[in-house]
């Protein structure tokens, strides 16, 4: 028998979605705002949605943040797969409990750490070996796999952890061969996982700024390094239409991805 939620779970709920939501809609709202200030309300217009493409700092920014955030996600989802397999599914090794440690250090490593010690790496590579030559796209998306591995190496190694073993096992005993069962079986169900690591790491390396402002270089200025250095002089609605924008997909993305999802549970 269901039980209606109490007014006070109604109310605490309102209040939660409120505080997470209503400065997103209100940035929405301001896109379309007329007025050059962001905080001040003068009339309904698109214009800064169409001074938006002329805007061409903003719009390469933009295009360079996409481009390192799906490297980035594909890459961690990849590794950090790897690297849950290996410490649910792998034999004991000399070492295996420190492995786990390292992988997930990131998590609770603080990003001005992790963004200094990534700048002298490459600084060091560079003289020893000659590369990565300079700080650039290629920096930005070695830091940004390092920090979004741990997260997806958490959520598929639960999902493993929790997954049945018979399966496999059985599919093993009819003679499928391990890499038959790895694509038949165990990747459709630990799918969601990987779904779920990937958006989680591709919203982790669009929103980053503190890693990609140490290892960054002139011509690979990301998104929110561009917005975090137009503060100290005004932000344009500009910013607001692109941030529109940037909502909307990922809205369409979740939307899509839970789907996805529920098709999976069916």
């Amino acid at each position: 028998m269901r039980t209606r939620p109490s007014l006070f779970l109604k109310v605490t709920m309102g209040i939660g979605y409120a505080f997470l939501y209503l400065p997103i809609l209100t940035l929405v709202i301001f896109s379309f705002n007329s007025s050059r200030q962001i905080t001040v309300w003068q009339g309904f217009s698109t214009q800064w949605y169409t001074s938006l493409f002329e805007n061409t700092i903003l719009m390469r920014s933009a295009l360079v943040s996409l481009q390192i955030a799906v490297c980035a996600a594909t890459l961690a989802t990849v590794l950090g797969t790897l690297a849950a397999i290996t410490l649910v599914r792998g034999k004991r090794f000399r070492g295996k409990s420190i492995f786990g440690v390292l992988v997930t250090a990131p998590l609770v490593m603080p990003e001005v750490i992790t963004g200094l010690s990534l700048l002298l790496l490459f600084v060091g590579l560079e003289q020893l070996v000659g590369w990565p030559k300079g700080r650039g796209m290629l920096t930005i998306i070695i830091a940004h796999t390092t920090l979004c591995m741990a997260y997806v190496t958490i959520l598929v190694r639960s999902r493993l952890a929790e997954m049945d073993l018979s399966l496999e096992e059985a599919a093993l005993d009819l003679g499928a061969r391990p890499l038959r069962v790895f694509i038949s079986i165990t990747l459709p169900i630990i799918f969601p996982a990987l779904l779920s690591g990937w958006l989680l790491a591709f919203a982790l390396s669009l929103d980053d700024l503190v890693l990609a402002s140490f290892v960054a270089g002139p011509s690979s200025s990301t998104l929110p390094m561009v917005i975090f250095s137009s503060i100290r002089f005004s932000l344009t609605p500009q910013i607001n239409a692109l941030a529109t924008l940037i909502i909307t997909s990922v809205g369409i993305s979740v939307i899509i991805a839970g789907w996805l999802l529920h098709r999976k549970k069916d």
